[in-house]
């Protein structure tokens, strides 16, 4: 994948509170990472980890809130006017977590909604105007290299190559990757594909509500959407020799449905991040809940109300990934990884800082 040229890094935003005092400057002690994304809007505050703290960096803060920015988005082309105003008060709420915790370096990102909106452009403007967070509309290669960034260290080194997902709220990236075998290295993306799909964009495509009867052909209908960019890209792999791969994927769908399959009674990241989940169940799995109805779904544990309506268009397209690149032999695996874009920024900020410890 070409290399894009230096992202723009901006100082943190102030609070969103007119006349706030701005702290002093203390470089290269705290760094913000914000995603903006089609369905989620997510900030990590870290600092780089201490000699023996065992990783990478230190978490101080964290937000993640459900904006539906994308919503509406595939029919009209354009960002409405409740989703950005749901948007802002969350970015409101970065900025200011930002201003507190005296962070000076930050990325902020957007990502499909942002890209693919007609008034896209006019929304970052006014987030500026409104909240003081200057956002960069990444492209899907930046995306995709920044996803890597963020949970490369759980491909096992000196393996086969690894099949990476994102699959996000208005597009999924795939990525091949070479796996690092010198400690702190970024891994060497192969290929990769952008997929015009997420779970808000392929979920749009199907009424929310649906008698028994006709889930299982809406459900068909949703991975025939997503076959045709998969298949092409699985031709480009196999024209490179490759069989085996380790799959490897990041994003709210697989985190979710590892925890489904593994019986958690609530969400929990440490027993999420860098679990193995075997994909015969889960492919399973991804059926089962595909024939459910939003009721049923949302009792699910760790998936709930707020996951009931998307999780299905996510199953459809981890479906349709683990179908192509696993024959579903007992014990064949699947990595997940609860770190992604944010993480991938800041492991970037450090490293340009020079604070970068490699875990």
């Amino acid at each position: 994948m070409a290399a894009e040229a230096d992202p723009i890094l901006r100082p943190a935003a102030p609070s969103a509170r007119r006349g706030a005092a701005r702290p002093p400057l203390r470089r290269g002690r705290t760094y913000g990472a914000l995603d903006l994304g089609t369905n989620n809007c997510r900030l990590l505050i870290a600092r780089p980890a201490g000699e023996g703290d065992g990783e990478s960096f230190v978490v101080v803060d964290a937000f993640s809130r459900v904006v539906k920015l994308g919503e509406g988005l595939l029919n009209s082309g354009r960002l409405s006017d409740a989703a950005m105003d749901r948007t802002l008060a969350a970015l409101a709420a970065c900025a200011d977590k930002l201003a507190r915790r005296d962070v000076r370096l930050t990325r902020n990102v957007a990502t499909e909604a942002c890209r693919r909106a007609a008034n896209g452009a006019r929304f970052v403007e006014r987030v500026y105007a409104e909240t003081g967070i200057a956002l960069d509309v990444i492209s899907a290669a930046e995306e995709a290299r920044l996803a890597v960034l963020g949970c490369h260290t759980l491909i096992a080194p000196g393996g086969a190559p690894a099949l990476v997902f994102d699959i996000g709220g208005g597009s999924s990236e795939l990525m091949l990757v070479e796996p690092v075998t010198l400690a702190g290295a970024e891994p060497r993306i192969l290929e990769w594909v952008s997929l015009p799909w997420g779970v808000v964009s392929l979920a749009e495509t199907e009424p929310a509500a649906l008698a028994e009867a006709e889930r299982g052909p809406a459900y068909a209908r949703m991975l025939a959407r997503v076959a045709p960019e998969l298949d092409a890209f699985a031709a480009r792999l196999a024209a490179r020799g490759v069989g085996a791969v380790q799959l490897l994927g990041t994003s709210g769908t697989i985190t979710t449905l590892a925890s489904v399959e593994m019986g958690l009674r609530g969400y929990d990241r440490r027993q999420v991040d860098g679990c193995a989940v075997e994909v015969a169940p889960l492919l399973t799995l991804c059926r089962e809940i595909a024939g459910q109805s939003v009721d049923e779904r949302a009792r699910i544990a760790c998936i709930g109300p707020d996951r009931a309506e998307l999780i299905v268009a996510g199953c459809a397209i981890l479906d349709s990934i683990l179908a192509r690149w696993s024959d579903g032999a007992p014990g064949e695996m699947v990595r997940v990884a609860d770190r992604g874009i944010r993480e991938g920024i800041l492991r970037m900020l450090m490293g340009r800082d020079g604070v970068w410890t490699a875990p």
